[in-house]
């Protein structure tokens, strides 16, 4: 298995290690030629949205990409990753990729000074050491897209199909159960 791991910005190095710890093969991915049909999945990282979706741009990756997970390739994107495949942000007009059916809420909690971490019930995984920095929230889902945790009244983990998204960032924990989900959908086993 070979999961490619966008490494324009953001926290990608610390996928890289928990997928590795899983003994799964990483690419990182910073330019077109990088993004192969050898892939069996991808993560768009934490980071930040903007910077991020402007070099998907600049390197000829965006389309690509769209298409890809259009087409069913597995994504699982983590914060800004979750932002750039919403189809709607409510206190942003940028939409990016726009191929998870849900409306998402950028710097929700605020900003730097309002990170936090909880123990989140995850849907499928149990209680879970979740990291927020300047994350999201989604505010709302439209249909067949199946929310598996929430913070308070917040939700912020979603899976619809072939894409899984965290508000949070599981590569700050020392927890591999989100990456290994993540693996099981690479894998068709859920």
């Amino acid at each position: 298995m070979k999961i490619g791991i966008f490494a324009l910005q953001g926290a990608f190095s610390e996928h890289r290690t928990a997928l590795e710890k899983l003994g799964v093969q990483t690419v990182e991915i910073r330019r077109r030629e990088h993004f192969t049909d050898g892939l069996d999945g991808i993560v768009l990282p934490g980071g930040e949205s903007t910077v991020q979706g402007k070099l998907l741009r600049e390197e000829g990756l965006f389309f690509p990409v769209k298409e890809a997970i259009e087409g069913g390739l597995p994504v699982f994107g983590t914060c800004a990753g979750l932002i750039l495949l919403a189809e709607k942000l409510s206190n942003d007009g940028n939409v990016y990729f726009a191929c998870l059916r849900a409306t998402v809420r950028r710097n929700a909690y605020g900003r730097q000074l309002g990170s936090f971490r909880a123990d989140l019930d995850v849907k499928g995984i149990g209680s879970y050491p979740a990291v927020f920095i300047r994350a999201p929230f989604v505010e709302k889902v439209k249909k067949g897209v199946d929310v598996l945790a929430r913070s308070g009244e917040e939700i912020v983990a979603v899976r619809q199909g072939n894409i899984l998204a965290t508000a949070f960032h599981p590569e700050l924990t020392d927890d591999l159960r989100l990456h290994g989900y993540f693996l099981k959908m690479v894998r068709g086993e859920l």
